[in-house]
């Protein structure tokens, strides 16, 4: 394999485009998308078809793609999270600028990372909205990112429709437009005019993404540099609409994802020009194939793979991805792919696959969606995604691209899903994911520690109880019960924690013998078992005490408590006696904006319950 230390450097030119799915990309089947200037790319380079954001919101992704670093290690997988990481870590152009490159980006940077001001201006020579390969010295090779925000979820969704109109629609020449019955919608939505003319907005913001890349490419060739260039596109993760983005399965993870070769750098390729690939590729691989690409040396904290040697099929047969909390809506799903089946287990199945996130309860597609749900309109798949998950499922994802059939109880597929399993069991065990701790107890350790370094010392982060303890949720029965509530009197506070959340799922007649022992429960000493053993009092006897006790932490001046609680109070049945609470805290001028998002979601469904 030739490198490029005795070769012309390459220029490198990544565009990057926001919340897209490949199923909605031209080049990958949709004959219905109108995507010429990404199709052209991969006509002409690579296509990969198993290439896989290792999240499935854009901060904790870029998280992974700046550092190569996972965000269960650093701690960095919580959106609009701001926990410090070790000095040493850095963004992975601060090494291609080692090797002489001109490093600029346009323009989002949104790393998810505490001191990001510090953090961007050692990665980049130009990071800003004006950023572009013209300022470096003569000769001089460049690492340029141009980020597309056109197929952002606002324009796909979350926006209004005349936001949408004003930015996207009113951009696209008339013979540009695609019309609300110009394609197939997804089986998962309920298939309305109404819907169609929402969806209708995911293929024009493509559209129009893939006309803002030509134009950007024209500037590459009038500037005389495409024969020198290197040019890789992709998107940070997947569609931006309701069970997609967010959302721990393929449709979040999979994205399109390109690598264009000019006739000088082919050689570089190890893969056949204008044909797909089926290697697995991860966004923990990127940095680290870009230093080895160009000459350098890949630092030791980076464990992804260089994509472009010759044996790293052999080095990533499965890849391990996750998500975790987005903006208000708590989660925590960890997956594993090879490329044909995704399997995801979901540590918080009480939580539905659409679960409360302000930015999508905005959108009128949610609305619809939620309206046709209270007026029995959708079918059995379309209403699934409303109801708890499965702890596990595992889907074909190639022959079921939409993901509907759960595999995880089928005998034929035994043998995978241990397989995935077990893959999952040993590279979280030996990475000792550190988002497995509640978020209070990360905010405060990250006064005086760093995530990634406390996760190493079992003194004080017992992963390996933890783990075990936490694999107990979503499993039913008598037995499992007992144990839980057994480890509700851990010395651990996160095992205590884990615990709690696995009695989430428990029915209800299961829960009855230990009356007394889920009493003495809701005053335990660490906040996050108080406010869990409430909720789930609540959700199953309706616990007057416990009402109490979630009501004053919703006033809690600790926003990770406040939302704790306001977010278990979203997916209950009978929610009027928290409503004065919730009232009353959007009257704060103050109220940290995670918990005023859980708090607007709370009066918008209450408000849709009470039309219905």
């Amino acid at each position: 394999m030739l490198s490029c230390k005795t070769q012309d450097k390459p220029n490198i030119l990544w565009i990057t485009i926001e919340d897209t799915s490949p199923q909605f990309i031209g080049c990958y089947g949709n004959e219905s998308a109108s995507t010429p200037v990404i199709d052209k790319l991969a006509d002409e380079g690579i296509r990969f078809t198993n290439a896989f954001s290792t999240g499935t919101v854009c901060a904790a992704s870029r998280s992974t793609i700046i550092t190569g670093v996972r965000t269960f290690k650093m701690g960095t997988g919580h959106q609009r999270s701001q926990y410090p990481i070790p000095d040493d870590i850095k963004g992975f152009p601060y090494y291609l600028k080692q090797l002489g490159y001109y490093t600029t980006n346009n323009s989002k940077t949104d790393y998810n990372i505490a001191n990001e001001k510090d953090f961007i201006k050692e990665a980049w020579d130009e990071s800003s909205n004006k950023a572009t390969w013209k300022n470096r010295e003569k000769g001089q090779p460049f690492f340029s990112v141009f980020n597309f925000a056109e197929s952002h979820q606002s324009r796909t969704m979350s926006w209004t429709f005349e936001q949408y109109e004003k930015h996207v629609w009113d951009h696209l020449p008339e013979e540009d437009k695609i019309a609300d019955d110009a394609f197939d919608i997804p089986p998962f939505y309920n298939d309305t005019p109404e819907m169609r003319k929402q969806f209708a907005r995911v293929y024009n913001s493509i559209k129009l993404t893939d006309n803002r890349i030509g134009e950007l490419l024209q500037k590459l060739e009038d500037d005389g540099l495409k024969d020198d260039t290197i040019i890789f596109f992709y998107a940070d993760h997947g569609e931006g609409i309701p069970r997609a983005k967010t959302t721990g399965i393929n449709l979040g993870y999979r994205v399109p994802f390109v690598v264009w070769f000019p006739e000088k750098f082919k050689h570089l390729s190890p893969w056949k020009i204008g044909k797909s690939t089926e290697d697995l590729i991860s966004f923990e691989d990127l940095g680290p194939t870009m230093i080895s690409l160009l000459g350098g040396e890949v630092p030791d904290y980076m464990n992804g793979i260089n994509f472009f040697s010759d044996n790293s099929k052999e080095n990533n047969k499965r890849l391990l991805l996750s998500t975790d909390r987005v903006d208000n809506g708590l989660d925590l799903v960890r997956s594993v792919t090879d490329g044909r089946f995704l399997y995801s287990r979901n540590f918080m199945p009480f939580v539905p696959e659409a679960r409360y996130i302000h930015y999508l309860e905005i959108a009128d597609i949610t609305k619809h969606m939620r309206k046709d749900l209270n007026h029995n309109k959708l079918n059995a798949f379309q209403s699934r995604i409303f109801d708890e998950r499965p702890y596990e499922v595992l889907y074909d994802i190639e022959n079921d691209i939409w993901e509907e059939h759960n595999l995880a109880e089928n005998p034929n597929y035994k043998s995978v899903l241990e397989d995935m399993r077990q893959f999952m069991d040993s590279t979280l065990l030996a990475s000792k994911d550190v988002l497995f701790m509640t978020e209070y107890s990360m905010v405060n350790i990250s006064e005086t520690q760093k995530a990634y370094a406390y996760r190493l010392d079992d003194t004080k982060y017992n992963f390996k109880e933890i783990y075990r303890v936490a694999s107990l949720s979503g499993k039913k029965g008598a037995e499992v019960t007992k144990t839980q509530i057994d480890l509700l009197k851990s010395n651990d506070d996160m095992v205590r924690y884990w615990a709690s959340i696995g009695l989430m799922s428990q029915d209800k007649s299961l829960l009855e013998p230990y009356e007394k022992e889920l009493n003495e429960a809701l005053q335990d000493e660490y906040p996050p078992v108080a406010i869990t053993i409430s909720a789930m009092l609540y959700k199953k006897f309706k616990s007057k005490s416990s009402i109490e006790i979630l009501d004053n932490f919703a006033k809690s001046d600790n926003w990770t408590l406040a939302l704790m609680s306001i977010n278990y109070m979203l997916y209950f049945q009978d929610r009027a006696p928290f409503e004065p609470t919730i009232e009353a805290l959007l009257k704060n001028e103050n109220l940290n904006w995670h918990v005023k998002s859980a708090c607007l979601d709370f009066m918008q469904s209450q408000e849709l319950r009470k039309a219905i």
